[in-house]
């Protein structure tokens, strides 16, 4: 009996292609293993670790000061707020409560910072899905916000402003007047980023509806900062526990319930206007003081286990430390918000079009040395 040997159609055929490790559309050094039937993706695998350091065993050699600069190399664009996040669960441990003019100073730079983080985002997503134009007008407005940091910090990105039991020192005397005139500045032309991107046919077409999460998955999953609270999960660290001086102020936790890529696009969007509301409470009723409190040259915390988390542009960075006693933590480990951001992308994008995962890898807004560490 003669066999017919059964031909497979190519659009039967699963496709494998890579994505990275070095590609405009995956935001860093990050390689994505993608199964595709056609123009469908079937699954998505991340690989990790092509910039890894092991900041965290590089933690357990240096002192309490020094683990800060370390923190500034994971998430680049939330480093002033991962700066805190040492500071602040070195100041938990020793029991030292900061000047009042500390809190207000910090709770400003982290939300300029937030700011400047989603000028980025806004910038560069659009790029990935066509509007070249977004880069220049988030660019030519995020330098606004690096050249206040660059007065006061000395550095523009990397900051390194924070230390345990304050700041490096003072503001510039004219901190107030430029970060007014910013917010002033900022304020008239937001809407320019609505105009552009926003209320854009194509680009609401190429979003809505896509990589949904619902809360109960973004729940499950773990996701914070604008991705799952686009998905409707209330998950704020400023907003739960606060910290510095977010007790101070009132703002609004953005929510939504649609879990889609254009949401998590407006979270972000809507937190820009919601830190500059922030920031009006604060900038003028800075209270005078010393800009730190009195510490000892070294630093030794009290044998123990110690956790503070904060909120980056990006979700919770925790900061867990185990202390023997000396100058020298015995470990530490960071809960990195982008390593559980990226953790759900293949059920987000199977099912999806090739095109539609750069859309959805865009709208976690990733920052690969934060996942690598």
């Amino acid at each position: 009996m003669e066999v017919k040997e059964k031909k497979v159609g190519l659009e039967n055929e699963e496709y494998i292609i890579n994505m990275g490790p070095q590609h405009p559309s995956t935001h860093g050094v990050l390689r994505l293993v993608v199964a595709l039937k056609g123009e469908i993706v079937q699954r998505v695998e991340p690989h990790l670790g092509y910039i890894h350091r092991g900041i965290e065993k590089m933690c357990e050699n240096l002192t309490y000061q020094q683990i800060i600069h370390l923190t500034d190399r994971m998430d680049y664009l939330s480093a002033h707020i991962n700066n805190e996040a040492v500071c602040l669960t070195v100041e938990k441990a020793l029991e030292i409560e900061v000047p009042e003019r500390v809190k207000y100073i910090r709770t400003i730079m982290s939300e300029l910072t937030r700011i400047q983080s989603h000028q980025l985002f806004w910038a560069t997503f659009g790029m990935d899905l066509g509007g070249l134009t977004c880069f220049f007008y988030g660019l030519r407005d995020r330098e606004k916000v690096l050249d206040i940091f660059e007065e006061s910090c000395g550095g523009r990105m990397i900051v390194s402003y924070n230390t345990p039991g304050g700041l490096m020192n003072d503001i510039h005397p004219n901190f107030q007047n430029r970060v007014k005139e910013f917010l002033k500045y900022f304020r008239g032309v937001i809407h320019e980023y609505d105009d552009l991107l926003t209320g854009n046919v194509i680009f609401q077409e190429r979003s809505k509806g896509m990589g949904v999460m619902t809360k109960e998955e973004a729940i499950a999953w773990g996701l914070t900062g604008p991705t799952g609270r686009a998905s409707g999960f209330s998950c704020d660290i400023r907003k739960h526990y606060p910290y510095s001086a977010y007790d101070r102020v009132t703002f609004r936790e953005i929510l939504f319930d649609e879990g889609d890529v254009f949401h998590r696009y407006l979270a972000r969007m809507e937190e820009m206007r919601e830190s500059m509301n922030i920031i009006d409470q604060l900038i003028d009723n800075i209270p005078e003081g010393p800009y730190t409190a009195k510490m000892k040259p070294v630093i030794k915390l009290p044998e123990g286990e110690y956790f503070q988390s904060v909120e980056t542009a990006r979700g919770e960075l925790g900061v867990y430390i185990v202390s023997d006693g000396n100058k020298n933590p015995f470990r530490v480990k960071f809960r990195s918000p982008n390593f559980v951001n990226l953790a759900p992308l293949n059920l987000m994008a199977r099912g999806s079009k090739i095109a539609d995962l750069v859309a959805i890898g865009g709208s976690l807004d990733l920052i690969i040395p934060d996942i690598d560490r």
